[in-house]
């Protein structure tokens, strides 16, 4: 996750290229940050009472600029900011179930680190009744009215993102567009025969990330930011991704992989949930269309990725496509049933970050 000034710290990315300024020739130029910022925010003395979810509501909420753009498909707009000299992180969440009826939930915690995961976490689901007014302004933004100001947050429409051809096979589903927290972008993808979920990469979009080659393999390349790793397909002009840094799914930060941001606002019907019973049929029945359990502590963990700690890992890829045609080919990119990170019954739980 990255890290700000204390009240100063919430801004959008559009707030920083302003901040940052333009070369004379109109670009944006990069945002500069400095140690003394840092160092700024862990010292900061704050009379502000952690435990006090309304009043870390109005600090954050204040201090955001009056238009925010939440970019990650599952709707979660996150921040973070120091206090007592740790560093805490959270969210704003306009859930696709409840959105409309006028709430949106808000959570914060410590941030998780190597060395400590600290699952204390602060969370409310605020409405009129609390002061909070949740308009919907179009088809996806809202207006946030709380005391003096209101916040308009703009939810990514990713309506008109289509797969490029050759990017979905023809015995495969195309079930919507991700936009990670990361800042990748995905295709989701389920192979109805197999059984499988895939992420493909969207090349499209202009991914801010740069890719080196694995030694692993010839065919994998690594995000030199995010660590996510990508196999050329052999028979499909597409990358799909196959593995995640442990590293980054231990501490549950922005690049800890896709499951958690999928295409909530543009799944068709239950083409999502008929895919995660055909994977998994003892689902049935506990489960709504988007894979939430009844009450929406869990969602049904779609991760087919390898979680690896040394990019070596990934050579067994290589070991199982060279042996593999389609569309056996395509069980080598799904680890279902490894040790993923879940809670052991099939579904992640609905983690601090999210």
């Amino acid at each position: 996750m990255r890290k700000w000034k204390h009240i100063r710290s919430l801004l959008t990315a559009a707030a920083l290229v302003s901040l940052a300024g333009a070369s004379p020739g109109g670009a944006a130029q990069p945002h500069v940050y400095t140690n003394q910022e840092y160092l700024e925010d862990a010292m900061l003395k704050s009379d502000l009472d952690i435990t006090d979810v309304k009043s870390v509501f109005r600090l954050v909420f204040t201090s955001l600029p009056d238009k925010v753009k939440v970019y990650p498909t599952e709707n979660y707009y996150y921040f973070y900011f120091y206090y007592g000299g740790v560093k805490y992180a959270g969210n704003f969440r306009f859930d696709i179930e409840d959105r409309d009826r006028g709430v949106v939930h808000f959570n914060y915690f410590k941030d998780f680190t190597l060395w400590q995961r600290d699952e204390t976490d602060y969370n409310a689901l605020y409405g009129a009744k609390d002061g909070i007014e949740v308009k919907k302004a179009d088809k996806l933004s809202y207006e946030v009215g709380f005391e003096s100001k209101k916040v308009l947050f703009e939810l990514n429409d990713l309506s008109g993102v289509k797969p490029p051809e050759g990017a979905v096979r023809p015995d495969e589903t195309y079930l919507g567009p991700i936009f990670d927290e990361s800042g990748i972008r995905f295709f989701l993808v389920f192979h109805p025969k197999l059984k499988i979920f895939m992420f493909i990469l969207d090349e499209t979009a202009g991914n801010p990330e740069q890719f080196i080659q694995s030694s692993a393999s010839k065919s994998i390349t690594i995000g030199v930011r995010t660590g996510f790793a990508f196999y050329q397909d052999q028979y499909a002009k597409r990358k799909i991704l196959v593995g995640v840094n442990q590293t980054n799914t231990a501490v549950n930060n922005y690049f800890d992989g896709p499951f958690d941001q999928l295409p909530d606002n543009f799944i068709k019907g239950n083409a999502l949930h008929s895919a995660i019973i055909a994977a998994s049929p003892e689902m049935r029945g506990h489960i709504d269309r988007l894979g939430n359990s009844p009450g929406g502590e869990t969602r049904y963990l779609i991760a087919p990725y390898l979680q690896y700690t040394d990019e070596q890992e990934l050579a067994i890829i290589d070991q199982c496509t060279s042996e593999e045609k389609p569309p056996i080919y395509y069980n080598c990119f799904s680890f279902v049933g490894l040790e993923q990170g879940d809670d052991g019954d099939g579904q992640a739980k609905d983690g601090q970050k999210q």
